[in-house]
Formats: structure tokens, sequence, C-alpha cells
């Protein structure tokens, strides 16, 4: 069985930093791509960033520059480091497995087919 499971959200003032974790087990995570999304009260899912197999990395543009993902193949983690926090980044944060994602072209767009979702975890950035 497939787990996603994403932790490290909070509050926090802008300006700040946080870093979310999030694990996936029951699968083959050296061969999956891994990605952000998030979503804010009243507005569509959108995507943040994502990174393939082989640890390339896209990003969406509002967060470029500020946010950076990694990943642990070794002990299953992928992290989402967000600096320079600003209000508009307050949303529930989701993290993705897909056996068949690449994170090119308009992967942002391929949410609703992504395969393993997790269930969220809740980043707020106060003014």
């Amino acid at each position: 069985q497939v787990q996603v499971v994403e932790s490290g959200g909070g509050l926090v003032q802008t300006g700040g930093s946080l870093r979310l974790s999030c694990k996936a087990s029951g699968l083959s995570f050296a061969d999956v791509a891994m990605a952000w999304f998030r979503q804010a009260p009243g507005k569509e899912r959108e995507g943040v960033s994502c990174i393939n197999r082989k640890s390339t990395t896209s990003y969406a543009d509002p967060v470029k520059g500020r946010f950076t993902i990694t990943r642990d193949s070794a002990n299953r983690f992928v992290y989402l480091q967000m600096n320079e926090l600003k209000p508009e980044d307050t949303a529930m944060y989701y993290c993705v497995a897909d056996e068949w994602e690449t994170c090119s072209g308009s992967w942002y767009r391929r949410g609703p087919v992504l395969q393993y979702w997790g269930q969220g975890t809740q980043v707020t950035v106060s003014s």
C-alpha cells in the first residue's frame, strides 16, 4: 500500500522560512517523480515544484528563487525548503508521487492525473 505523508507546516511571519518534508512508502521511491502542489481557500490547486527520478527540478514562477526541492532517495524523503515566505504562500501543501511524471513541460497542470497524494500540511504566513 502506497503512503505519502507530509509534515513541517506551520505558522510563520512574512520573510520567514519553513521546510516541508514528505515521506513516500510502498513504492519504488527511486523510480518516481515527486511534486508539491498547494491550494489556498477559494483558489484552484496549483503546482509548486517537481523533482524527477534524475533529480531534475522544476518550479512554478511564483516560487522561483525562493523555494528549493530536494530528494533523499535512500530514506524516501522529498523536501521543500521555503524561504522569503509571503502571505500569498498561505495554503495547504500537498506532496504527490507519480511513476510517469517527468517534471517537464506543463507538469504543474497534470495534478489531476498524478497517482499518489498525501493528506496535506498547512502553511500560514502572517503579514
